[in-house]
């Protein structure tokens, strides 16, 4: 039950490609991912609001991401939240907010193979 405590999945789409850094041995890889929710407002007009989330995986979930996921793919990730305290170079004290993927599954469908 402990590992429930802070659990987050998200499925949504990639803003930009994967961003590799690290070395071989420790490979990080940061993507944004968009999430998407839509309602109708009181007119009957559709709103949708994106939601955009700051994504971080390690070693070969990494590697993976880099080389299948682009921007536009569409995933589903399983992590948990991670915050951190930080003085920007204006001296100004912000809270920036992570997931830290544990898990995910590409949800892009593959393209079909043409007729010869």
């Amino acid at each position: 039950m402990n590992q429930v405590q802070n659990s987050v999945t998200l499925i949504g789409n990639l803003g930009k490609d994967p961003v590799k850094k690290g070395s071989k041995q420790n490979t990080v890889t940061s993507f944004s991912l968009a999430t998407n929710e839509s309602y109708n407002n009181k007119d009957g007009e559709k709103i949708t609001l994106t939601q955009w989330h700051r994504c971080v995986a390690f070693g070969k979930k990494a590697d993976i991401l880099v080389q299948y996921a682009k921007k536009g793919s569409k995933l589903a990730v399983q992590g948990k939240i991670k915050y951190d305290r930080y003085t920007d170079k204006d001296g100004i004290d912000r809270l920036s907010m992570d997931i830290i993927i544990n898990d995910f599954i590409m949800l892009d469908q593959k393209p079909e193979k043409k007729a010869a």
